[in-house]
């Protein structure tokens, strides 16, 4: 007994996990100001004070450890105290793309079986008609309500936590206890939950703040969903570590952000590369003053080479990272550093400093430099694992180590280039076509503002080169121009033989393009 309880002890001493970061970051600094959301703003104390309070309500609610915890909320400073609240109890905190249907909602709802829920005001019907759909009856549903009484069975937010004491919750969490449940974002099949615990997450945040040069007086604006892990642990969980001040926005408007950078003085800020170019677009961003603006990333997707080279030639004071990765990785894996840009523009970079990268065969095979394969990763920022998949589980550390799905290869330098997503690579007529090359072809032409390229189904060459386009404003061009354009640069059998137009390409909220929706589109 004495053994175990000298363990328990030295446990406790040594412990770093997702909650510990708050309350240390918040000891360091108790007066600076922490998040920043519309006429709301709490210092690093009001937030770990609210953090306790709510993760002590939910105990007393019967919420354990293990205990599942889904949110449905769009961008604001609750929903940053529930992932807090429900680390410090050991909960699993399980957000929800808010832009999902009651459908897809009781699906995510099935697989995770929440014990209990918090909904944000406009989407709590949703989640109400989700529930009744799958059968879950969570004993706790918390509303987040501005200047509102809640739904029927619905606590409001403040009432619920605040009437809890803001003492230091004493649940001891191991490193590698689930704390969170993160869905993919589905672009190619239904999303699939993984598990990451504070190892994983630590990890990554302090590979992002290492090769993503963040520090702890960034003042960090956030609009890009905080469901997805990108803006959540790439950003917003290394500011909390560091001690960073998050300004909060439910969405990437681009007039709104541009305002937002001018009023608070930003000097970082993360959005896909369809962000950025909306803010190049708007009317607002000529008159804007960004001249706080010094540290600027992307990812989701590739950043086309004019794309960028216009933002650099815009916003020359401001240093670009590219983070590449995914979910699984928590999610970042490797980073083109700002002295890059431009002379390897396009490249993902090299591994970051806690994750190994290698490109694989088929049969295993580690493939030297040079020699395209599948990229693999391993490290301490790897999840757990599938939840309630394990059969997937085991396909996608086959051999050891994590499959991304995605081509790449390394330069004799070690700087890494995906080719394509494995599911992406086009076979036309025996031949491979890596869409992105196409995509960087086609984005070339001034006329072109995005574009998307894929497989579609073809009688003799059984696969062949579809595009979809979106024209630039006050531009106009043909889809034969365009065929002209791609052959005088690529092979024939590169040509896109297929291109439709379109207003808006389809996305997720993430900014990724839904190369699936346009797919089934084309094939119809």
């Amino acid at each position: 007994m004495l053994a175990q309880s000298m363990a328990t002890e030295v446990a406790a001493a040594r412990s770093l996990t997702l909650g510990d970061t708050l309350r240390r970051t918040a000891a360091r600094y108790p007066a600076k100001v922490a998040l920043i959301d519309g006429d709301t703003s709490l210092t690093y104390e009001e937030f770990n004070t609210r953090v306790n309070q709510l993760a002590n309500a939910l105990t007393q609610r019967g919420i354990v450890k293990g205990d599942r915890v889904t949110m449905l909320s769009k961008n604001c400073w609750q929903f940053l105290v529930a992932s807090y609240a429900t680390a410090k109890i050991g909960a699993i905190f399980t957000p929800i793309n808010f832009m999902l249907k009651v459908d897809e909602v009781s699906y995510l709802l099935e697989d995770s079986r929440p014990a209990a829920c918090i909904a944000q005001t406009g989407f709590t019907e949703t989640m109400q008609q989700a529930l009744g759909q799958s059968g879950i009856a969570p004993a706790v549903r918390i509303e987040i309500t501005v200047g509102q009484a809640a739904s029927p069975e619905w606590q409001p937010f403040d009432v619920f936590s605040t009437a809890a004491s803001s003492a230091e919750p004493t649940v001891m969490i191991a490193d590698d206890d689930a704390l969170r449940l993160m869905y993919t974002s589905g672009t190619e099949s239904k999303p699939k939950g993984l598990l990451h615990s504070s190892r994983s997450l630590i990890a990554e945040y302090v590979s992002s703040i290492i090769d993503g040069g963040m520090s702890h007086d960034d003042i960090d604006l956030h609009s890009l969903p905080f469901y997805h892990c990108a803006q959540l642990d790439c950003f917003i969980g290394p500011d909390v570590y560091l001690g960073a001040t998050s300004i909060i926005l439910p969405g990437p408007d681009p007039a709104r952000v541009l305002a937002t950078i001018e009023r608070y003085k930003v000097t970082k800020y993360f959005a896909p590369p369809t962000v950025w170019i909306a803010l190049l677009n708007s009317q607002s961003f000529a008159t804007a003053d960004l001249s706080s603006m010094k540290k600027g990333y992307y990812g989701a997707s590739p950043m086309p080479v004019e794309v960028l080279k216009k933002l650099l030639a815009e916003l020359p004071d401001l240093d670009f990272w590219n983070f590449y990765g995914q979910t699984e990785l928590a999610p970042v894996a490797t980073i083109l550093p700002p002295h890059e840009q431009v002379s390897h523009a396009g490249s993902a970079g090299r591994p970051v400093l806690n994750v190994e990268t290698a490109i694989m065969a088929e049969d295993g095979t580690i493939l030297p430099r040079g020699e395209v394969g599948e990229i693999v990763h391993r490290g301490p920022q790897i999840a757990l694992g599938y939840w309630n998949r394990d059969e997937l589980t085991a396909e996608a550390f086959k051999y050891g180590w994590f499959h991304s799905g995605d081509l790449g290869v390394f330069d004799a330098e070690g700087r890494l280039t995906v080719v394509d997503r494995v599911k992406d690579m086009i076979k036309t007529g025996g031949e491979n076509v890596a869409s992105r090359e196409v995509e960087e072809t086609l984005y070339a032409h001034p006329a072109v503002a995005e574009v998307a390229v894929f497989a579609t189904p073809h009688e003799k060459w059984i696969e062949t080169v579809a595009a979809a386009v979106v024209v630039r404003e006050g531009h106009e061009v043909t889809g034969e121009e365009l065929q002209a354009f791609a052959r005088e640069r690529l092979a024939t059998y590169k040509v896109p033989t297929v291109v439709r137009f379109y207003e808006a390409l389809p996305k997720n909220p993430s900014g990724k393009i839904m190369k699936r929706d346009l797919r089934e589109a084309f094939a119809k």
